[in-house]
């Protein structure tokens, strides 16, 4: 049976230690090197090969050195799986990590669970762990929102605002001192890109996502 390869970065050495003792007790995962600073990983990288990294995010102090080492790693073979070890729970910590090429986030207090994420990150399984994932979702809703804030122009959202707040077309004419063409083409721009049928499901839409 071929065994995964596993490379541990880690700068504490005791508990880098103990990491090696019990993954080394699976019997399909195998622990092919060790490196405790962001420079030893580096060059080991360059003579050696491994198929999951367990990377520590502070490789030296609270600078979050693993994040760049991460990096490198997966600039030097893309196809390396790095599963980032840490007691951080920040989310932008978090974003920035996945960002850097790792495919999974654990915090040492789940050191039990490693085994299992190595085997799910070497067969290519999206098993991301619940803190993670949680930070994953935040982001992509942020991001989305963000793209939505920017989907209308201030003057469509000031239109959507003033029906919201039940100004008729002629009242909304006097406001913005625009035509009814103006208008009728503003709503019609609107409905296209929110996706919904009237100026009113529009209003709503809109209010609901903050844009005004």
């Amino acid at each position: 049976m071929q065994k995964i390869r596993v490379f541990i970065v880690e700068d504490d050495l005791v508990w880098r230690k103990g990491l090696v003792d019990y993954i080394n007790k699976e019997a399909d995962v195998t622990i092919v090197g060790e490196a405790g600073t962001q420079e030893e990983a580096l060059k080991w990288f360059q003579e050696s090969d491994a198929d999951v990294v367990l990377m520590d995010i502070n490789l030296t102090e609270n600078n979050l050195d693993g994040i760049d080492t991460a990096l490198s790693i997966t600039e030097q073979k893309e196809d390396c799986k790095i599963i980032m070890l840490t007691s951080h729970t920040a989310e932008d910590v978090i974003i920035e990590s996945f960002s850097a090429g790792a495919v999974n986030y654990i915090s040492k207090s789940n050191f039990k669970e490693i085994p299992d994420a190595i085997r799910a990150a070497y067969n290519r399984q999206s098993a991301i762990h619940p803190t993670a994932a949680a930070a994953l979702r935040n982001e992509f809703l942020r991001l989305k929102n963000e793209e939505f804030q920017k989907l209308l122009s201030p003057a469509e959202k000031e239109l959507l605002q003033l029906i919201h707040q039940g100004q008729t077309q002629s009242q909304i004419e006097k406001t913005l001192h625009i035509t009814r063409r103006t208008i009728k083409n503003h709503i019609n721009r609107i409905l296209k890109k929110l996706g919904v049928k009237t100026s009113k499901e529009a209003a709503a839409k809109a209010k609901q996502k903050k844009l005004f």
